[in-house]
């Protein structure tokens, strides 16, 4: 095959509607839940399968290799799939998606992305509006939320944490002072990640404990920060997560902005799974004191059924955002300082990136905001539910009472089994569901003991299959 089939506008066209038409008969099979969640295979079976598929010849049909890779991976639409924080993409993103991959806006600079900037502008400002931010709020998208608490961590750094002298320029002339950040001891690991890669090691990882509902203990704040600066670190910036990755628990958004207010701190509110309660009604409360916050990250594809990967960094200041890379690149734009939203590249760690604006967009247009709201609301709902069949189970235990779509649950043995046995029983449990394929559920670890997990993501699941999940992990005691 040569270039000019390659691309082909009729082998696309054929393709594409062949392509189309296995994904929705997939689709179909997926929500009606009566096949495996997943076809699980051992890691190096599989790198062994697909390393003796790339040996084979040429193959001019895409179609099979296509059908190949659905089968082998794990089908998030299945009803049963409760395991990671990864929602069941509507498919008009999914249609989207395939528009945006074509067209391969660049978008670091405005004519690289003229259509993709204006939208991205337009989804970040609504979303700021919805968390109450302010008139001046604003943001960015971006790869995911590790990308994105790192990006809101730097504008931090940046604006509050280089030095007492405002005209010092920490991007420019960098800082010997040692830094810090105080964040819950639930934080997800990539605030941890963030806050090494900006060099601040593990002392500059302030861990907050957390009350018996996972939450950081906000009245022990004061405390940490007065033995940091006894120990000559600069705090700089407070993290609140909303919620919590392992339980799905809210810290008090309300206390952390009070405390940062009163220290002059930098208030970061890592919102990537359920900052979008601020979008509901009912849940609303959830998260409230997330409009003091300096930035929050919210991720589209964990609670907004968007495809992965997709975060916003929003800021309660627009113009905040121009301080994170001050980068001059007289290829790309004439005027460094100038803070022109149309060139994202000067706001963003990606000069070149995604149309990620695009499928947000189109289900803005084509739903209304409302169908986020349902979403929310069904899958919070279920949570809610699923724990109280947990409760009527004896031999079953909840960890906390969910306030998200987060459910940690274990089989709690007759009170005469110890800690070790009950971890590796319930270990074995969810390796044996694993194995069977027909539930995806994960497991976590709080205060040394084994729970198992699962992130209800799919508006499609039902009570009566959450009994079912049950009865297979009764049936394994």
């Amino acid at each position: 095959m040569n270039l000019d089939q390659a691309y082909s506008p009729d082998a696309f066209r054929q393709q594409g509607h062949a392509l189309i038409d296995l994904l929705a008969d997939h689709l179909q099979r997926a929500q009606t839940g009566t096949q495996p969640t997943i076809n699980y295979i051992e890691p190096d079976k599989a790198l062994t399968y697909w390393q003796t598929d790339f040996e084979q010849p040429i193959q001019s049909d895409p179609l099979p290799l296509f059908t190949d890779i659905i089968e082998r991976s794990i089908h998030v639409h299945n009803p049963r799939f409760m395991g990671h924080q990864i929602a069941p993409p509507l498919p008009l993103s999914a249609l989207t998606g395939v528009l945006t991959g074509l067209l391969s806006q660049g978008m670091g600079v405005y004519e690289m992305g003229m259509t993709a900037n204006a939208l991205e502008r337009i989804v970040t400002q609504w979303l700021a509006q919805k968390l109450n931010l302010g008139a001046e709020a604003g943001g960015l998208l971006t790869s995911g939320g590790t990308l994105a608490n790192l990006t809101a961590l730097l504008t931090a750094r940046a604006i509050v944490g280089g030095t007492p002298d405002s005209d010092h320029n920490v991007w420019q002339d960098g800082t010997t002072n040692r830094l810090a950040i105080m964040v819950s001891g639930e934080a997800h690991y990539c605030v941890d990640r963030a806050a090494r890669i900006m060099g601040l090691g593990s002392a500059g990882i302030i861990k907050i404990p957390v009350n018996e509902r996972y939450q950081m203990r906000t009245e022990l704040m004061d405390d940490y920060l007065k033995r940091a600066k006894a120990d000559g670190l600069t705090v700089f910036a407070v993290v609140g997560s909303a919620c919590s990755t392992s339980t799905g628990s809210y810290d008090d958004l309300t206390a952390i902005a009070d405390f940062c207010t009163r220290h002059n701190l930098w208030f970061h509110a890592d919102g990537a799974h359920g900052g979008v309660a601020a979008l509901s009604d009912t849940y609303r409360h959830l998260v409230q004191g997330i409009d003091r916050a300096d930035s929050v990250v919210i991720d589209f594809h964990k609670m907004m059924m968007i495809p992965a990967l997709t975060t916003a960094v929003l800021y309660r200041r627009d113009a905040d955002a121009y301080r994170t890379f001050q980068q001059r690149a007289q290829y790309l734009w004439t005027d460094a300082d100038a803070k022109d939203w149309f060139n994202s590249g000067k706001r963003t760690f990606e000069c070149t990136k995604l149309m990620m604006s695009a499928k947000i967009y189109a289900i803005l247009h084509t739903y209304g905001e409302r169908i986020f709201t349902e979403y929310i609301d069904t899958v919070y709902g279920l949570a809610r539910r699923f724990a109280g069949q947990i409760r009527n189970r004896p031999t079953l235990e909840v960890a906390i009472e969910p306030e998200s779509n987060i459910v940690c649950f274990r089989h709690a043995g007759d009170g005469s089994h110890t800690l070790a046995y009950l971890n590796e029983r319930n270990a074995q449990i969810r390796q044996k569901l694993l194995q069977d394929g027909r539930f995806y559920i994960v497991q976590t670890t709080l205060n040394g003991q084994l729970w198992l997990r699962v992130s209800l993501m799919n508006s499609f699941t039902t009570d009566a299959q959450l009994s079912e999940l049950l009865d297979d992990i009764t049936a394994c005691i």
